[in-house]
């Protein structure tokens, strides 16, 4: 897959395309039916299978206020695509004046001339152009004039989709991993990067590597442990993560926290990706250091019996 940063760098390219366009947050089991439908259109088709996607969200532009939590960062949604067999993937800026462009500018611009539509996948309730002032039967006007078929996804599976987002991260702000894997169809992760800590967790046999999140729109799940797993240098490891404010040792920051079994090595400084498998635990305030050890020592039992299943 190729990623395009704008629409304006997609130039030179001598082939049609068949387009979808969304913010597929999460790339679920929803989406995969409509991408899935995409790439296998676009091959029996000749065409090449693209996706235009924005970002910022636009609901980051035209709502600023907007308290947006998103299931994938920008990075972990190019991964889950690349993994599908897409051959473009375009991500433009969405800014305000986008956002004024016309309908028939952004159709016959942006789609046509620009990304070279030969075929449009779209939802029936899509609307596009200023003021979203346009439609699906507005998209299929065009097309006869411009000369490009438009396949309508249907209410059921937009439904479905819908559905699906709402349902993830009610899941997820509700602590149920499972649920939320599910929908998924993959662990659902946090990237970041490791920082140094207070080092508490080695004093009392379980050092932990702190995850740093940058972007501040990244859905962290419900406060607890978790069993997790991760790739770090080329191997696969399994661990178990807090995420909270650490209250046995008067903590006042939240924190996502992770002691990887069997691994012994520095990860100040590297990025890295974790998946979430189980949720454990709430998290508590333990009378003393020596509770939380005992507990600490039947989280790691209670994943390690988990992991084996």
């Amino acid at each position: 897959m190729e990623t395009i940063q704008d629409i304006s760098h997609f130039k030179g390219i001598g082939h049609q395309t068949a387009i979808t366009i969304g913010t597929f947050d999460g790339v679920h089991l929803g989406h995969r039916k409509i991408l899935e439908r995409l790439i296998n259109d676009a091959k029996s088709s000749g065409l090449k299978s693209t996706v235009l996607t924005f970002f910022p969200h636009p609901r980051m532009v035209l709502q600023k206020d907007a308290d947006i939590q998103l299931l994938n960062t920008l990075e972990e949604k190019k991964q889950i695509l690349a993994r599908m067999g897409l051959d473009y993937l375009i991500v433009h800026p969405f800014t305000k004046k986008f956002s004024r462009l016309s309908a028939t500018e952004f159709v016959r611009d942006i789609l046509v001339n620009s990304l070279k539509a030969k075929k449009i996948i779209i939802g029936y309730d899509h609307r596009f152009g200023r003021n979203r002032n346009a439609n699906i039967q507005d998209l299929i006007a065009f097309g006869n004039t411009l000369d490009f078929e438009v396949e309508e996804i249907p209410v059921q599976e937009i439904d479905e989709v819908s559905v699906s987002s709402t349902k993830i991260r009610k899941a997820l702000l509700e602590g149920d991993i499972v649920t939320a894997n599910d929908y998924l169809n993959y662990p659902y992760m946090l990237t970041g990067t490791i920082t140094k800590g207070k080092g508490l967790g080695k004093q009392f046999g379980f050092p932990t590597a702190n995850l740093h999140i940058a972007e501040d729109y990244k859905l962290i799940p419900k406060n607890g442990v978790y069993v997790v797993q991760s790739e770090i240098q080329g191997k696969q490891y399994h661990g178990m993560m807090n995420i909270g404010f650490n209250p046995t040792v008067s903590g006042t920051e939240k924190s996502i926290e992770i002691n990887f079994f069997d691994f012994d090595g520095n990860l100040y400084g590297q990025k890295i990706q974790v998946g979430l498998l189980h949720r454990i635990r709430d998290e508590h305030k333990f009378e003393t250091v020596d509770e939380l050890q005992r507990q600490l020592k039947k989280d790691r039992n209670h994943s390690l019996e988990l992991i084996s299943k």
